[in-house]
This record gives C-alpha cells, structure tokens and sequence, in this order.
C-alpha cells in the first residue's frame, strides 16, 4: 500500500513522499497538530517537488520570486488529485492540505505566519530531510529545493525511518551571510526576515528580494552537489 501511494505521487509529479504515522506528531504544539484539523487522521503523506537549480542563480528577483510561488499551486495539484486517488484505490478518507497558503496563525507584532501544520518539520517526521542552520529543510538528493506538501489519512500506515541530516556541522555560511541577521542556527526571526526578503515591484507584482539563505548553503543542490 506504501508502495502504491508513493507511486501515485511520483506519477502525478513529486520527486519525493513519505509517511509519518500520527504518533511521530507527539510533540506538535497545541493548535498545529493533524488531530486539531482530522479527528479521524492516522497518517500523513508527505511529499515535495523540487525547484530548478537555475533559479538559485536569477538576478531578476522577479523570475526566483514567480517561479518558487508557481511551485505552490503545483504541490495543491498533487495533494488534490493524490487524495482523490487514494480514496479511490485504497478505500479511505485523505484531506489534502495546502502548501503555503491561506492559513489562520499571524503574529502581526513579530510578522510570523504558521501555516496549520508545519510542512519542513512533517518532511522530518517522513523522512524526507532534516533541518539545517537555516531552518530550511535539507534532503540527500535535493538540497533545500524542496517544496512541501502533506495529506492527512485515517490510512493507519508505518513511517519512514527518519533522515539523515546532510548540514556540515562546522558550517555556518548561512548565518554568516544573513544580511539582517535573522539565523542563529537553530530558527530563523521573521520580523527580520520577512520586509529584507518579500516585496513587491511598482507594478505590484510579487518580488522575492533575498534568498541569501538557500543560494549560499553549500548542500542547497544535495549531498553530492
């Protein structure tokens, strides 16, 4: 059944999924735990497209900006139709969750936004990467150009073994390189992060200005990079 569910995603365009059953989510904060959204939820299918390594090296902060935004919708497709399709193969009920947004959590004082679960820390529980000094999500193959996706299931399902984290200990380049900075190796400040990083063009068009993080990780492509 893992099997046929992981194939499925790859089929509809993941380059990676994995599961993580409902008891890895034991020290989830109150508020952003699969329960407080699917009562009936036992699993959750975690998946993740990546970027084109291209983009790392746009001038234009536009093409980066639009590019990793159209990436979203892509993971909403594929949480929708991959749900459809498990409930339709295998018998059950799956909720497709979105990738970014919308979501309730706002912060305004510290402009810090919680989607209604963590998509990088549900990758960590399925297996699919491990968080580096950045806090972004680190997989063996893909660097941080994954984006993530999940769906909820009552599919009582096994997780996958957790991965190995590909940071380099002595590293600290993200850090180093913030220019607000917003690191301190362990999460990362929004209210520093957020007006140096998201902006929008005369035109209102939506600019991703700094993505200093992901461009100078030495991982960002993967281990083998």
């Amino acid at each position: 059944m893992i099997d046929d569910i992981k194939r499925m995603a790859i089929d509809l365009g993941a380059d990676v999924c994995g599961i993580a059953n409902i008891k890895e989510f034991s020290d989830t904060p109150k508020g952003f735990h699969p329960l407080d959204i699917y009562e009936d939820c036992k699993s959750v299918i975690v998946f993740g497209i990546s970027i084109p390594k291209g983009l790392y090296q746009a001038k234009s902060r536009l093409v980066y900006g639009y590019f990793n935004n159209f990436a979203c919708p892509e993971i909403d497709r594929i949480a929708f139709y991959l749900s459809k399709r498990i409930e339709d193969e295998l018998d059950c009920h799956a909720m497709p969750m979105a990738s970014d947004g919308p979501y309730e959590y706002w912060d305004a004082d510290n402009m810090e936004g919680r989607g209604d679960i963590s998509m990088k820390h549900a990758a960590v529980l399925a297996g699919i990467g491990a968080l580096g000094k950045s806090t972004l999500l680190l997989n063996p193959k893909y660097g941080n150009t994954l984006i993530i996706g999940a769906i909820f299931t009552n599919l009582d399902l096994p997780s996958d073994a957790r991965c190995k984290n590909i940071c380099i200990d002595s590293c600290t380049l993200c850090i180093d390189n913030c220019p607000t900075g917003a690191l301190d190796g362990s999460k990362a400040d929004q209210k520093k992060c957020r007006p140096c990083a998201y902006n929008k063009n005369e035109r209102g068009f939506k600019t991703v200005d700094c993505f200093t993080c992901r461009s100078i990780c030495p991982v960002r492509f993967g281990e083998n990079s």
